[in-house]
C-alpha cells in the first residue's frame, strides 16, 4: 500500500502549509502536472481536427481517458461526456431535458448551488421545484423524499455527500424512490468520487455529475457527466458547433454520435490528459485506502473538537465523511479562517460554501469548514485542533 508519508512529497505545496480545503479544490500531484506538460511539449494538437500524427495521438489519448473514467465508475465509454466541472454537467441536464410546464423536480435544501440554481431557473418555464428539508444533522430522510415525489416529478437530484457538512445521503434508497415513481435520478458526486467507491450500475443513476479537481486530484477545469445509455437520446445537446455534427446540408445538420454531440468546441485537452493521470494515481493508492484514511481523519477532527469549549459543531460524527464544519463562539468564520492561515499556515474554507440554504438551515451565518484528502496526516489535524483551541481561549478571555 502506498502510504500517506510516501505521497506527500508529490505535493510540493505541502512544504509551506497545511492544506485542509480539498472540498473546494484538492491539491494536484506532480505526476499530473508532468502529464499535462508532456501533452504541451510532445503532442500539442487539437482533437478530431487533423490527420497528422500528433493530432491522431491527442485524439487517441482523450478517448483512452474517457475509457479510464468509464472503468473507474463501471460505465460504458459512450456514457461519459467531458465537461469543465460539475456545474456544467448539471446544467447540461437541466437545459437538455424536455421539461414542460407542470413538471416538478425534487431536490434537497442541502445542495451546492450548482445542484439547485439550474433547477430553480426552470421555474420561468413553469417547472415546479420541490425542496426537501434535511434533518438537523444535514441528512435528507427517505420519508421526506417520498412526501415530495409525485406523478409529476420528472427528476430527483441529490448530492451524495454534502459539501457544507459532509453528511452522507442514502442515494441507493433515494434511487429506488425515484425510479418506482418513474422519475429520473441525478447524483451530484462532487464530494464523493475519489473518496469512496462509486459504481453507477449499482446506484442505478440516470445522471451523475462529477469534477476532476476534488476527490480525483485532477486539474481544475475538468469534469464529466455520466449519462445512462438507454436515456441518452432523451437529452438534447445545448452547446452545438465544432465537433458536434457529422454533416451540414443546406439548412439542416446531422448530429454526431453520443457522447461527442455534447462536447462542442475545443475541449480542455491538457486538463483531460491530467485527469487521466490523476485516475491512475488514485488507482495506485486505491479508493478503499483513501476512504479509510479520510474516515479516520474525520473521526479524529470530531474527537479533538468535541473537547474544545466554545466550539459549535454541525452534523454528526456518525455520518460525515472528509468534511467537518464548525464555528468558534464570538468569532466570525472569515476571521477564524484568517487567523488559522496567518498564525499557523493552515488553509480552511469559511463562509456559506456555495450552499446558502443548507447553512441557513443550521441557523448559522456561515461556518469554518475543514476538508481532508489522502495527503493529510494526523499531525495536520492535531495542529489544527491546537490552534483552534488557542483561538477559542483568546476570544473567551
Amino acid at each position: 500500500m502506498t502510504s500517506v508519508e510516501q505521497i506527500r512529497s508529490d505535493f510540493p505545496i505541502l512544504k509551506d502549509l497545511i492544506y485542509l480545503d480539498s472540498a473546494s479544490t484538492s491539491l494536484t500531484p506532480k505526476q499530473v502536472v508532468e502529464a499535462m506538460n508532456e501533452y504541451y511539449y510532445r503532442y500539442n494538437a487539437n482533437v478530431g481536427r487533423g490527420a497528422y500524427r500528433i493530432a491522431i495521438e491527442s485524439g487517441e489519448k482523450v478517448e483512452e481517458i474517457r475509457g479510464k473514467i468509464a472503468k473507474f465508475i463501471n460505465a460504458e465509454d459512450e456514457e461519459i461526456i467531458f465537461t469543465k466541472n460539475t456545474t456544467e454537467a448539471i446544467n447540461t441536464v437541466a437545459n437538455g431535458l424536455n421539461f414542460e410546464k407542470g413538471d416538478n423536480i425534487c431536490v434537497s435544501n442541502m445542495e451546492h448551488h450548482s445542484n439547485l440554481i439550474p433547477w430553480l431557473n426552470l421555474k420561468q418555464i413553469g417547472v415546479e421545484v420541490n425542496i426537501v428539508e434535511a434533518n438537523s444533522e444535514g441528512v435528507v430522510e427517505n420519508s421526506e423524499i417520498e412526501k415530495h415525489v409525485d406523478d409529476r416529478t420528472k427528476l430527483v437530484a441529490i448530492n451524495h455527500i454534502s459539501n457544507s457538512l459532509g453528511s452522507i445521503q442514502d442515494i441507493e434508497t433515494i434511487e429506488k424512490i425515484a425510479h418506482e415513481n418513474n422519475s429520473l435520478f441525478l447524483v451530484d458526486g462532487a464530494q464523493s468520487l475519489g473518496h469512496t467507491k462509486i459504481d453507477v450500475e449499482r446506484i442505478n443513476a440516470d445522471f451523475m455529475a462529477c469534477p476532476g479537481h476534488k476527490g480525483l486530484l485532477g486539474p481544475v477545469g475538468t469534469g464529466f457527466l455520466f449519462l445512462k445509455e438507454d436515456i441518452a437520446n432523451d437529452l438534447k445537446p445545448t452547446n452545438l458547433g465544432g465537433g458536434t455534427i457529422t454533416n451540414v446540408n443546406g439548412h439542416d445538420f446531422t448530429l454526431e454520435n453520443i457522447p461527442h454531440r455534447f462536447e462542442g468546441g475545443t475541449q480542455n485537452i491538457s486538463g483531460i490528459i491530467g485527469l487521466g493521470r490523476a485516475i491512475d494515481y488514485i488507482n495506485n493508492i486505491k479508493v478503499s485506502n483513501i476512504e479509510k484514511h479520510c474516515s479516520n481523519l474525520t473521526k479524529k477532527i470530531w474527537e479533538l473538537f468535541l473537547n474544545i469549549e466554545g466550539l459549535t459543531l454541525y452534523g454528526t460524527p456518525k455520518n460525515t465523511h472528509s468534511i467537518v464544519s464548525f464555528n468558534i463562539e464570538g468569532v466570525n468564520p472569515y476571521d477564524a479562517s484568517k487567523i488559522l492561515d496567518e498564525t499557523g499556515n493552515i488553509c480552511v474554507r469559511s463562509g456559506f460554501h456555495c450552499a446558502i440554504p443548507g447553512i441557513n438551515h443550521l441557523n448559522a451565518d456561515g461556518t469554518v469548514r475543514v476538508s481532508v484528502h489522502y495527503y493529510n496526516n494526523m499531525s495536520d489535524i492535531e495542529k489544527l485542533a491546537k490552534l483552534t483551541e488557542e483561538i477559542t481561549k483568546m476570544f473567551s478571555s
